[in-house]
């Protein structure tokens, strides 16, 4: 018995790295799952991870769809019903870079990462709300569950990836936002940031060398992107009673992200001046980036 027997799953961006990771792990714990991934001519990566799930033994179909248009969206969606009688899970994975520092970012930079980034959340999630919704409407128990995807640069930032850092960011409150509004349904959504060796972090020289494989074939690979999986299989589950929650994953190391929140104030009743604010603001912020 797996712990997602009878869950059918949807994985974006899953042709390569985490993605293949995560849908190749949903499989062995018995989901049925749709392997999407952006098809480019005869290049089909979720062809093969298809292949390989069921030669172990699995369920999954392959989707080519786009995540970033609107009836792809849509598609991808009707796919996973059509093949397999339901959607339970969706893992928003898919992602993109092209890094520039702001002063050379072009408006194709910026718009690319964001439609890759945010709005390939945004799609597939609101076409599965839907089907969710007309579900539960019909009076059906649902019992779903939306994984998305952030970054570290999302969180903390990065010199030389604005238009990343605002896409990953937004998928983090995108994921609480879903959240709220979807606990009606039956539905959860979490957001995952996973620290991995993928094609993303190897075109940055330095994050390459820092995720590198270990050279002893025995040492335990922190980087390998397998090791993100488990925890998105678990949020995965019917019974997991978590939502809203984001979670850095790092090798066997998980760390529950605090969202934004409030920190220390000033606070009169009265307006301040400009010559206050100049005398009382800086040390306030100076306390709080000394205890970071």
């Amino acid at each position: 018995m797996g712990s997602l027997d009878g869950r059918v799953a949807v994985v974006t961006g899953a042709g390569r790295g985490l993605g293949a990771a995560h849908a190749k792990l949903l499989a062995r714990e018995g989901a049925r799952v749709v392997v999407n991934d952006l098809q480019r001519g005869s290049e089909h990566p979720a062809a093969d991870v298809v292949e390989e799930i069921r030669a172990a033994g699995g369920e999954a179909v392959a989707s080519g769809h786009d995540i970033t248009e609107w009836e792809s969206g849509r598609a991808l969606v009707e796919l996973a019903v059509s093949s397999f009688g339901r959607l339970d899970v969706l893992v928003n994975n898919a992602g993109a870079l092209r890094d520039q520092f702001l002063v050379n970012m072009s408006e194709e930079d910026w718009d690319f990462v964001t439609r890759v980034n945010l709005k390939g959340h945004f799609v597939p999630t609101r076409w599965a709300a839907s089907y969710w919704r007309d579900r539960a409407k019909a009076g059906e128990e649902i019992r779903a569950s939306v994984v998305h995807t952030s970054s570290s640069s999302g969180l903390f930032g990065n010199p030389g990836q604005a238009n990343y850092i605002a896409a990953k960011a937004g998928v983090g409150m995108f994921s609480q936002a879903v959240a709220t509004e979807l606990e009606r349904y039956g539905v959860r959504s979490n957001c995952i940031v996973p620290a991995a060796r993928t094609r993303l972090t190897e075109a940055v020289p330095s994050v390459k060398k820092l995720m590198a494989a270990p050279e002893d074939d025995g040492a335990f690979d922190v980087y390998d992107p397998a090791n993100v999986s488990p925890v998105v299989a678990y949020l995965a589950t019917a019974d997991c009673p978590i939502t809203g929650g984001t979670f850095y994953v790092r090798g066997g190391h998980v760390t529950v992200v605090e969202s934004w929140s409030r920190g220390p104030a000033l606070d009169r009743d009265a307006r301040w001046t400009v010559g206050e604010l100049a005398q009382e603001l800086p040390g306030l912020v100076a306390k709080v980036q000394s205890a970071r």
